[in-house]
């Protein structure tokens, strides 16, 4: 890349072209039942994103809906806002340490430019377009698998691990020697 090319960053919305919605569904309502088990400062933002552009039939608060009931109507939202979308996959991505830390090693095995596993990526404003063009979805499912035969997991959910640690949607393809990384924000702009 260019010095002087800027970092380029799609919302974090654009990740529904890349997800069945039956995933989606799944992904959403996972994380929802797990916001009792999530730290204060993911299920807070979660909670708030949800009384803002959720709407549940019955509830003046969206957030005390039941996380089923929750799930459905927020899908909507889920599409269109993308502080939503990060607050949901960093929820997600919290609820499952040991599945995140086998993705991130997975990923830095293969010399991928990587945030360290415990950032909030919600911090970063998108999603890096330029993705590694020897790595597909098959070929990262097909090696964490045979790495790690004793975990069950989808290759939905090493896809979505995949995207949301590396904060890359398949795009562009590029040789991994020319991928870029964002700035890290600053321990200030990590407070807020």
């Amino acid at each position: 890349m260019d010095q002087t090319e800027k970092i380029q960053f799609i919302p974090f919305n654009a990740i529904n072209e890349f997800m069945r919605n039956d995933f989606r569904l799944n992904v959403i309502r996972t994380t929802l039942l797990s916001l009792a088990q999530l730290d204060r400062k993911f299920s807070v933002p979660i909670d708030q994103l949800t009384k803002k552009y959720v709407t549940v039939a019955g509830f003046r608060n969206s957030a005390k809906a039941p996380a089923t009931v929750k799930a459905v109507a927020m899908v909507k939202a889920f599409e269109k806002q993308p502080k939503l979308v990060a607050a949901i996959l960093q929820g997600w991505a919290e609820t499952q340490p040991e599945f995140r830390r086998k993705v991130h090693d997975l990923l830095t095995n293969r010399s991928w430019k990587l945030l360290p596993v415990d950032f909030d990526r919600t911090k970063l404003p998108g999603f890096l377009t330029r993705w590694p063009a020897d790595d597909d979805y098959d070929t990262l499912y097909d090696t964490f698998v045979q790495d790690n035969p004793n975990l069950e997991v989808s290759i939905d959910q090493v896809s979505l691990m995949v995207v949301w640690l590396s904060g890359r949607l398949p795009i562009d393809k590029v040789e991994k020697e020319t991928l870029e990384m964002p700035d890290l924000p600053s321990e200030a702009d990590q407070a807020i």
